[in-house]
């Protein structure tokens, strides 16, 4: 799941690399059971001389709802990653075209969580990385133990912040 080492740069290395939580492949589950069992009933129901033709049909439908239900969302939950480096916020997503964002660690001004109820259950939430772009705001929604996230991501910035600017005593 982390990044190849080839993408990183001299010294740079991973502080956390996660993707979504699995309960975005809930909604898939649940269509690929349903759409299976009508599958296996409505081919059961055709008699007579036709009735591997419309069985055919039948589960052509169903593979093609599979595909786009089921295939499809898996393969997005697989490919979007969410990285923090220790020099920047790495996305990457896209099955056939990949995208990539990144933002540099010293952009970033805020890092905070939000968590619904439902998020709660499961044990995830959206990570609200603020930045100085325009765009103002990145939500990576349902990242899995959110508040570690956050705290693993905060405690890098502020050390980062420590080694640019290193507090001094300037004797007053």
């Amino acid at each position: 799941m982390a990044l190849s080492r080839k993408l990183l740069n001299d010294g740079e290395h991973v502080v956390l690399s996660t993707r979504t939580h699995v309960k975005a492949l809930l909604l898939p589950a649940v269509v690929l059971i349903l759409v299976a069992g009508l599958g296996g009933y409505l081919s059961s129901l055709p008699n007579g001389d036709h009735a591997g033709v419309w069985r055919l049909v039948i589960w052509v439908v169903a593979g093609m709802f599979i595909v786009w239900f089921v295939v499809a969302p898996f393969l997005r939950w697989l490919l979007t990653t969410y990285t923090f480096t220790s020099r920047r916020l790495i996305t990457r997503t896209g099955v056939l075209t990949r995208r990539g964002h990144d933002i540099p660690l010293n952009r970033i001004s805020d890092i905070s969580y939000e968590k619904s109820l439902v998020d709660r259950i499961f044990g995830c939430g959206t990570l609200v990385v603020s930045d100085a772009s325009e765009l103002g705001r990145v939500q990576l929604r349902d990242i899995p133990h959110v508040e570690q996230a956050q705290l693993t991501v905060s405690d890098e910035l502020y050390r980062r912040a420590d080694r640019i600017t290193p507090w001094a005593d300037d004797g007053s």
